[in-house]
């Protein structure tokens, strides 16, 4: 197989609030061409970095909002979070599990620091990413997957190296725990230091990592630090990360999908009418209700 080599490393950009609860560096879309196009079928990328919660009696996060076609991907490192939505879901996800929602025809959602949380304070590090529907599925009923750590499949690397979780699509056969409308592979690896890991995916799909903790060395010539987004060329198949200390890095990789992308907001469809009906939808009612 032919290397699958870095077209970027970028920084973090400078941070922002989401609402109270949620400090976060937005790598899609963005600059240097991570547009929702280029990255798709991943539509949007927001990185809480690990950051210093004081204590609070109100917990922090963000009211009710609406959601339509696509899927919101919620990855816990630090820190815990209750959600809600209209349609009945909630739970709780902590570190290392993984909130799969498929907002799809359309739902509103709620997301705060768990209460306990909230009391304590904390480090609190997570990632939300956004997952395209195709226009077939868009309007398809929403779902969610909520996905606890113990459920995530894992294949442990020789010689004590470490881990990769495979939360979605697949590593060395081993089939990932969420199941996804379009071909997506999300991986967290979890490296010792020194330990090595290769990955394999299609030369077409456009494929990133981001480093959560630690630093690696990518294809044995370019150091990724902390914090750090790296984005792959659409050539070549194969890479390699070696940890040059203690790492755990979000591997993501998905085939694209070639169809118009319209958004606004919270709503990502394929034409502006489809947005303008979506608006029309919500104020309508037909996103059922959430208490805030």
């Amino acid at each position: 197989m032919k290397t699958k080599n870095i077209e970027l490393v970028l920084a973090p950009p400078p941070p922002h609030m989401v609402g109270d609860g949620f400090r976060v560096h937005n790598f899609i879309p963005s600059g240097y061409h991570l547009d929702m196009k280029r990255m798709s079928p991943f539509i949007m990328m927001d990185y809480n970095s690990k950051f210093y919660f004081p204590p609070t009696d109100q917990p922090r996060g963000v009211s009710v909002h609406p959601h339509r076609g696509f899927e919101t991907v919620t990855i816990a490192y630090k820190g815990k979070v209750a959600h809600h939505d209209s349609s009945g879901n909630s739970g709780i996800i902590g570190e290392g599990d993984v909130q799969w929602m498929t907002a799809a025809s359309g739902i509103l959602h709620k997301e705060y620091h768990e209460e306990e949380f909230s009391k304590n304070g904390g480090d609190f590090q997570m990632v939300q990413l956004w997952v395209n529907l195709p226009a077939k599925d868009k309007m398809s009923t929403p779902k969610y997957q909520g996905i606890t750590n113990d459920q995530i499949n894992k294949f442990e690397l020789p010689g004590k190296g470490g881990v990769i979780e495979v939360i979605a699509g697949e590593y060395e056969n081993l089939k990932g725990s969420a199941s996804t409308f379009t071909p997506v592979h999300l991986q967290n690896a979890k490296l010792n230091k020194g330990a090595k890991a290769s990955f394999h995916f299609p030369a077409n799909y456009n494929t990133a990592l981001l480093v959560i903790e630690g630093s690696i060395k990518v294809n044995d010539a370019e150091n990724v630090p902390a914090d750090h987004f790296a984005l792959f060329e659409n050539e070549g198949e194969e890479f390699t990360i070696e940890a040059t200390e203690n790492a755990i890095i979000l591997i993501l990789s998905g085939e694209p999908i070639n169809e118009p992308i319209v958004a606004h907001g919270p709503f990502v469809m394929n034409t502006q009418a489809e947005i303008m009906q979506a608006f029309d939808d919500v104020n309508m009612g037909k996103f059922g209700y959430l208490e805030e």
